[in-house]
């Protein structure tokens, strides 16, 4: 089973090659705040291999709130 999370696909787990992962998500505590705004802060988000249980990629849905609020949608 792949997994697709803005185009990108997560199909093998690279530690011990399984096939499928379970999404899971870390909250409170342990949410993602940014350097320069650290009221608030992101939801973490885990694909973690049902076979092995390695966490084989973390990431946060909406990257732009973890910028202060005159930096956002600004391109590179």
């Amino acid at each position: 089973m792949s997994v697709n999370y803005k185009d990108e696909y997560v199909s093998r787990c690279p530690f011990c090659g399984g096939t499928q992962m379970i999404e899971a998500f870390q909250a409170a505590y342990g949410a993602v705040s940014g350097t320069e705004n650290r009221l608030g802060g992101s939801t973490l988000y885990h694909s973690i291999c049902r076979r092995c249980g390695s966490v084989v990629r973390s990431y946060v849905k909406d990257p732009e709130k973890l910028l202060r609020r005159k930096d956002r949608n600004q391109t590179e």
